[in-house]
């Protein structure tokens, strides 16, 4: 092992050990990464950036804003529509939706397509009185399989591509995905539809987190205690009436930042003191009004009900803006005039201090705002909406048009007629014309923390890659391996690059995995095909983990799932998979 392939490895395995971890962001690790690569000299200076400028990145960032057009035109929330139907069984049901998931998947970024369908499902729930976590787990599963069947249906597929350019010296296109990718996706979804549901645990499906989150008895508030206030001087239990009298209740008493213990009953109140609220909105507003209280870090608000707001739930995927801050941090309320109310964190409101509370990727937030300022808000702090957002944000009349530009590049980049990422950012200069996304929204469109680690990955994984560094572990698993025919070989990488996938970054895991892949094919003199598409396939499954795929953070707090409740519907999945796509890859890339 030479010195630079130590320095590799051992990078690779502290990025593992961070990234598993997920203490940091997974795009600041891989930049440091990126740096210390560079400063010991196995990234040499004129390689370090050249990943931001690499067509896989590229293509990302345009199929993420090409995304929001096809969202904000109104064409896919029309289609879901259609094939909305509350009174539909629960299989029915679980099988329409995780069949459309999967085919808006393999068009679009399959996180966009959960957005726009988890806000329908829930309805579709409601209406039905169930809960919701009957549903949105097999949601889930199924717009992550559906990216397999493209080329641009996940980064993975857009990252294995790129490898087969510089290996074989042509990409794949835009369906070469599809023979292998769109049987394994329509067998996971018959899995969801008959078998994977019933594996969800029956306590998470009597357990309404949506239900429970949306009774307006429980919202808790901050009011600020003034200097005209009735409370002044009194014990806060005599304010037993007076609640009593609104029907809200006084949870307790913050004083210079911190909670009083349970005895703070009888504490006497005073100016300055923070009385933690629970009850309806008007209620509240009602008691703060008659108390002579003021809403905390916001006098110059007349109350909530002062105009016409609305309430929103919203889920906070990761990556928001506001993971790891509090409301406090972001200023909600000072500077956007929305009150956050309520945390629900898997299953568990938080009652106290909530706008001091660090938020979580996963947790469902309780917002109050103006109507026309609150959905610009919750864009803004990068969360998703898990009830049916209104028609104002659409543009019904140009769904057809973001469709067919949509169609013609994709066409004309399957027929080679233009290259892919150039027919891509076609679409986004139209779209922008036609106003189809707002210029103001072009660069909020991109998942720039996936860009930053794509970007920073790339020269590392060039670097392990001409070091010798993945031909060392390709001859250390043909070696472990020796005497095992290759599709064995082929299943043992697919198991590997699953787990991987399972606990980190899938486009990480197909960086690492790509390189391996293609080692392992020339040591065994196989074809790379092969094993570039096991990898593909492999890097998708991330069905064991909230924090291995982004969709499944999404539905933890919606679904009212626990951490160990993914693998028992994503074991078997997984093992499906393997039964299914190792012979497809077999039959069309034989070995």
């Amino acid at each position: 092992m030479t010195t630079d392939q130590a320095i590799l490895f051992s990078l690779v395995i502290v990025i593992f050990a961070f990234l598993i971890w997920g203490r940091f962001r997974y795009d600041l690790v891989a930049f440091a990464a990126l740096v210390i690569a560079f400063v010991a000299g196995v990234v040499p200076k004129e390689e370090v950036f050249s990943g931001f400028g690499h067509p896989a990145v590229v293509i990302i960032a345009l199929v993420l804003i090409v995304s929001r057009g096809l969202s904000r035109s109104g064409a896919v929330e029309l289609l879901a529509h259609k094939v909305l139907d509350a009174s539909r069984g629960l299989q029915a049901h679980i099988g329409i939706m995780a069949g459309v998931s999967a085919a808006l998947s393999s068009i679009m970024n399959n996180v966009a397509a959960l957005a726009l369908l988890m806000p329908l499902d829930m309805q579709a729930a409601r209406r039905a009185k169930r809960s919701p976590a009957y549903t949105l787990m097999p949601l889930s599963f199924a717009s992550i399989l559906g990216g397999m069947v493209t080329l641009i249906g996940t980064p993975p597929n857009i990252v294995i591509a790129t490898f087969r350019q510089d290996a074989l010296g042509e990409p794949y296109r835009m369906f070469d995905f599809a023979p292998v990718g769109a049987v394994v996706a329509i067998t996971g979804v018959i899995f969801v539809m008959l078998i994977g549901w019933r594996l969800i645990p029956v306590e998470r499906r009597e357990h309404d987190t949506a239900k429970e989150l949306a009774d307006l008895k429980d919202y808790v508030a901050e009011a600020k205690v003034t200097e005209s206030s009735k409370a002044v001087g009194k014990p806060l239990k005599q304010l037993d009436d007076l609640t009593g009298e609104y029907d809200v209740n006084v949870l307790g008493l913050v004083r210079r930042g911190k909670r009083l213990p349970g005895s703070s009953r009888n504490e006497e109140i005073r100016k300055g003191d923070v009385l933690v609220i629970e009850g309806g909105p008007e209620a509240i507003d009602h008691f703060v009004g008659a108390a002579k209280l003021a809403f905390a870090g916001s006098e110059k608000h007349a109350g909530i009900t002062s105009e016409a707001l609305e309430l929103m739930e919203v889920v906070v995927p990761e990556g928001a803006r506001i993971v790891g801050r509090s409301a406090l941090d972001v200023r909600l309320l000072y500077r956007h005039g929305v009150t956050l109310l309520g945390i629900s964190r898997k299953g568990h409101r938080i009652r106290e201090r909530v706008r001091k509370a660090r938020i979580h990727a996963g947790d469902i937030l309780l917002l109050l705002g103006s109507e026309g300022r609150l959905p610009h808000v919750v864009e803004w702090l990068g969360c998703l909406p898990i009830a049916e957002r209104g028609l104002e944000v659409t543009q019904r009349g140009k769904a057809w048009t973001a469709v067919g530009l949509f169609a013609a590049a994709i066409t004309t980049a399957s027929l080679g007629w233009i290259y892919l990422p150039l027919a891509l950012a076609a679409v986004v200069v139209a779209y922008v014309l036609l106003r189809i996304v707002p210029l103001s929204q072009v660069y909020e469109s991109v998942e720039w923390s996936v860009i930053v680690l794509l970007g920073s990955m790339i020269p590392i994984s060039v670097a392990l890659e001409s070091s010798g560094g993945a031909a060392l572990i390709a001859d250390v698993m043909v070696d472990w391996t020796q005497g095992l025919p290759a599709v064995a070989v082929l299943v043992i990488l697919m198991i590997v690059t699953m787990t991987l996938s399972d606990v980190l970054n899938n486009v990480a895991t197909a960086l690492l995995a790509a390189p391996i892949g293609i080692g392992i094919a020339e040591r065994l003199d196989a074809n790379p095909d092969s094993f570039l598409m096991a990898v593909a396939v492999a890097a998708s499954c991330a069905f064991l983990t909230p924090i291995g795929h982004k969709n499944n953070t999404i539905i933890l707090g919606p679904g009212g799932y626990k951490f160990g409740d993914y693998w028992r519907m994503g074991l078997p999945l997984e093992i499906l998979v393997l039964l299914v796509g190792v012979p497809m890859i077999l039959v069309v890339w034989p070995l």
